[in-house]
């Protein structure tokens, strides 16, 4: 029998993974009486969780970004205030209010407004032209937009019927936009909070580099589920620090704001990534969780182990990545520089998570996406969707709590199977268990009837001597149709050529795999959640 809070067996485990994890701990009777009101009023979301924090511990810390800190209970007032006022200015369920900000109070609290009066939010990715904010915006419906005065220029395009409010003004920068957030939250509203709001939509846009991005919709829990799964394979502890540098607009600092509601946890944001700003920000507040994307750890490494070496991040537990490819020797070093403490998360926009790899899963196949957590499913099929053996590719299926319930406008297909989701991707489980990933399905270049995976050789270049960096694309080629190109970014002071390159490849997968073109270049074009942007290197079909 399933209940609302899963099978009696998931909800077993479930409690019990959070009475390990601290988040189920003793609390005064009169405030336990509170969580049912609670969860009545705003269902299973973090605001939920901001408002049992605020009447569980008032006067914790629950974010810390580069204006201060704001206890549990001031968060809850001001956005109340905030919720207030979004609602005299006519926003409510079915608005759709778009944030465009880097990581700080403000979008989480228009987050947490936005789901007091039942309006949906658009996580706006900061890296988009103007010409794909206007796109956005006009296929969303957005009415508002919540923007950093930094980033105002990318809406140049944008309707001017679409209001504007300042979240992020820099120091003595002029005041702009129709409104601005600490303006409202001062001078609050008149409009009583409705009592039990519907539960707003949350989309999130595909990190497409060209065209317009699609809207994927975030569906809410309705479940311990999606905590069973994270806690299974993640040693999480409640109520402590946690340093969220992964952009909030991107589905994992998103999760991670989720996540971090859910565990009481003092979340801790800097508006701009910076490698040894990170490592003081661990330092400081004695971060014990850390949420990024795998670029930013290869950052922290490039910094070398003397600059390392001056911040104790001794109480640091868990380092989660997700987002791309990190190179396995890469996952190596950081193990070595911080100890087994690296937790590798595989999913997408479209499936959350599909499977997370525990560091001694890492330290002995450091290139593993790891194993499927509590309630998820992970199959590996053929063209024929019957699932493969252990050591054969084929695409890979996911099925867990929380898939999107799809792309908003009906743009865009996915791939169902048995109520499995297709990632796109495609990979292949060892004989142990574990999955491996060998890359998008569309980045398999056929190269003189040969099928080539692109992820495959820019793995084994990666792992190379000297290599900091590597991506493979398929370009147009008369006689083979495509040939392999292959785009390398080297460690200070290594040096290597072409060929050597060439007869690394060789030497270790088939010839056919070899690239033709080899390029060194001093960096890998990268999107704002460090994906390589391959349609910036060379013209490919692939």
């Amino acid at each position: 029998m399933r209940t609302p809070f899963g099978t009696p067996t998931e909800l077993a485990t479930g409690v019990r993974l959070l009475v390990e994890s601290g988040v189920v701990a003793p609390i005064r009777p009169d405030r336990v009486v509170r969580f049912p009101v609670a969860l009545y009023r705003y269902g299973f979301t973090p605001t939920t969780a901001f408002v049992v924090g605020a009447w569980r511990h008032p006067n914790r810390l629950a974010i810390v970004d580069d204006r201060g800190t704001l206890t549990f209970q001031e968060l809850h007032t001001r956005t109340d205030r905030l919720a207030r006022a979004l609602a005299d200015r006519g926003l409510g369920p079915g608005s759709r209010v778009a944030v465009l900000c880097r990581n700080h109070r403000g979008p989480i609290e228009t987050m947490i407004a936005a789901s007091k009066i039942g309006a949906d939010v658009v996580l706006l990715n900061t890296g988009l032209s103007s010409q794909q904010m206007a796109a956005v915006a006009d296929e969303q419906d957005i009415t508002t937009i919540v923007v950093d005065s930094d980033l105002a220029d990318r809406l140049d395009e944008v309707d001017d019927s679409v209001k504007r409010i300042a979240a992020w003004q820099e120091a003595g920068a002029a005041c702009w936009g129709d409104d601005t957030l600490e303006g409202l939250i001062s001078v609050d509203g008149s409009k009583a909070l409705p009592t039990r709001p519907p539960t707003g939509k949350t989309i999130v846009l595909t990190s497409g580099t060209t065209g317009t991005p699609k809207g994927a919709e975030r569906p809410s829990p309705t479940g311990i589920g999606p905590v069973n799964a994270i806690l299974s394979r993640i040693p999480l502890s409640a109520r402590e620090p946690a340093l969220v540098s992964a952009p909030l607009f991107h589905t994992w600092g998103f999760a991670a704001y989720q996540i971090g509601s859910l565990m009481g946890s003092t979340i801790v944001l800097r508006r701009k990534f910076d490698p040894e700003d990170a490592l003081a920000q661990l330092a400081t507040h004695r971060c014990t969780s850390m949420y990024a994307v795998p670029v930013m750890l290869q950052r922290i490494l490039e910094l070398g182990a003397d600059v390392i070496a001056r911040y104790d991040t001794s109480a640091l537990k868990t380092v989660t990545a997700t987002g791309s490819a990190m190179p396995p020797h890469k996952v190596t070093e950081f193990l070595d520089a911080f100890g087994d403490k690296l937790y590798m998360l595989y999913g997408s926009t479209e499936v959350s998570w599909a499977s997370i790899a525990k560091p001694e899963e890492l330290r002995e196949e450091p290139g593993t996406a790891g194993r499927p957590p509590v309630g998820t499913t992970v199959k590996i099929l053929g063209d024929d969707d019957q699932e493969l053996e252990p050591g054969e590719t084929g695409r890979i299926f996911v099925g867990n709590d929380m898939l999107f319930t799809g792309y908003t406008g009906g743009r865009g297909e996915t791939e169902v199977v048995d109520g499995m989701l297709g990632t796109g991707d495609l990979g292949h489980y060892d004989e142990n268990g574990l999955l491996f990933i060998s890359g998008r399905a569309d980045d398999m270049i056929v190269s003189g009837g040969e099928n080539i995976h692109a992820g495959e050789v820019e793995g084994l270049l990666s792992d190379m001597d000297g290599v900091k960096e590597a991506a493979v694309v398929g370009v147009d080629d008369e006689e083979y149709g495509q040939r392999l190109a292959a785009y390398l970014v080297l460690e200070d002071g290594a040096s290597l050529d072409a060929d050597a390159v060439r007869d690394h490849v060789k030497n270790h997968l088939a010839r056919f795999a070899s690239p033709r073109d080899v390029e060194f270049l001093d960096e890998l074009p990268r999107n704002q959640t460090g994906k390589v942007v391959k349609s910036e290197l060379g013209s490919s079909d692939s």
